[in-house]
């Protein structure tokens, strides 16, 4: 008995010293780039969406308000940026 609580202790800190969760893409952890660069594009909240800048050649991006049907399907590549319908103003940029 006293080496199977041993053996469960030895296996709890072990599990203790793995490698953290990856976030995932859209939500680095630490400012890390993003594979459809919305961490160059946070400035943007709390601003208004007449500041959003032309789409840059090459890249998708979906511009939509909080409360607009988008479609589900994930793309990791493209930005989304949602604003406030009512106000305007953008409140979250995202991979998506």
């Amino acid at each position: 008995m006293r080496m199977l609580m041993l053996s469960l202790a030895a296996a709890g800190l072990m599990a203790g010293c793995a490698a953290p969760v990856d976030p995932g893409p859209g939500n680095p952890s630490d400012g890390a780039p993003t594979q459809c660069r919305a961490d160059q594009y946070r400035y943007l909240i709390g601003r208004n969406r007449s500041e959003i800048p032309p789409t840059p050649a090459g890249q998708t991006w979906r511009v939509a308000c909080t409360t607009c049907p988008v479609t589900m399907d994930y793309n990791p590549n493209r930005l989304n940026i949602f604003y406030d319908e009512a106000t305007g103003v953008i409140r979250r940029v995202e991979c998506g």
